[in-house]
């Protein structure tokens, strides 16, 4: 995989097929765009494709995942390379600081500690600071990532109410539901969830990290990336609230970019166009970085991230988790 290559957003039924050392995108009327594989970092795809073998085969060879969305913007899963970065080395320091009970909680805590901040940072009100002012006892007096998350859903759930009042009616949350989201809020919120999501975890494969191996999200007997899950947390104040909020405001989105029923709602396929374009501006946009001393994309800093987790199971620097600075 190429750490500097581009993410492509499939944003419409298409087919993937293998064109020499490329990759050809074939879509219904349109003229197909042929992608030469070291360009790729990785596939988005948000509606049905088509992809055979020998597409598969390349991009497996060349360590490029495709994610897969759900008519519901939920992750669906991924087809992934059968060989990845991962160092046996740096797994086992991950394996160790995460069978540490004292070393995983910290890091546990850092994570929800910055999650809840950024989230007040996204929504840019007062009405989170009692909340937020409050947060670090009750993190302080969790005794695992069970309570831990309890805490950060606890949080979450007064975010997305105050979230609501500086939403029009037709936008607004009225309480976080999925599989399927209930009306046109909750679709926002899923599909940015899951583009967040795959965004971590393409970084992560960037990395010797192990996506299955984390700190905050429970382990279990579902073949999760916890790691990804853990790792995307900060991030999706950045690219899920405050982008919702920021479509409400500039009227970026009708009520016509979504499908809805009764019971359920998604983005059709002119809303997945918008949100993807959404996106793919919010990661190209950069920030001075205070220890490089250069511009870093957003999508950067999600590299970055994996990176100082490298460095905390390798040398021992304390993680702190990311927060905005600008």
């Amino acid at each position: 995989m190429s750490a500097s290559g581009q993410s492509y957003w499939l944003t419409e039924p298409c087919r993937i097929r293998r064109e020499d050392n490329s990759i050809r995108i074939e879509r219904a009327d349109r003229t197909p765009v042929r992608i030469p594989i070291t360009d790729i970092r990785d596939l988005v795809v948000f509606d049905n494709a088509d992809i055979n073998t020998a597409a598969v085969s390349l991009l497996s060879r060349h360590r490029i995942t495709v994610h897969l969305l759900d008519h519901y913007g939920n992750y669906a899963g991924a087809l992934t390379p059968a060989e990845d970065m991962s160092s046996a080395h740096v797994v086992r320091a991950q394996v160790t600081l995460t069978a540490d009970p004292v070393a995983r909680l910290a890091v546990a805590r850092a994570l929800v500690g910055a999650t809840a901040a950024n989230v007040a940072w996204a929504l840019d009100t007062d009405l989170l600071a009692g909340p937020l002012e409050r947060l670090p006892a009750q993190v302080r007096a969790c005794a695992d990532a069970e309570e831990l998350m309890g805490i950060e859903g606890n949080f979450r759930r007064t975010a997305w109410g105050v979230l609501d009042t500086l939403l029009p009616p037709w936008l607004r949350l009225g309480g976080r539901s999925r599989r399927p989201p209930s009306n046109a809020g909750n679709a926002f919120i899923s599909y940015l969830n899951a583009i967040t999501y795959a965004r971590v975890l393409t970084a992560i494969r960037c990395t010797p990290l192990h996506p299955a191996i984390g700190f905050l999200h429970a382990d279990s007997d579902r073949r999760r990336n916890t790691l990804a899950l853990d790792l995307a947390e900060p991030f999706k104040p950045l690219l899920a609230e405050r982008l919702l909020r920021r479509a409400a405001a500039q009227r970026t989105l009708t009520a016509a970019d979504f499908v809805s029923d009764v019971r359920s709602a998604s983005l059709s396929t002119a809303g997945r166009k918008k949100v993807s374009i959404m996106v793919r501006e919010e990661l190209a946009t950069t920030v001075h970085h205070r220890q490089l001393k250069r511009k870093v994309s957003y999508e950067e800093l999600i590299h970055l991230e994996a990176l100082k987790l490298v460095r905390l199971c390798l040398e021992g620097t304390p993680y702190k988790p990311f927060r905005p600075w600008w």
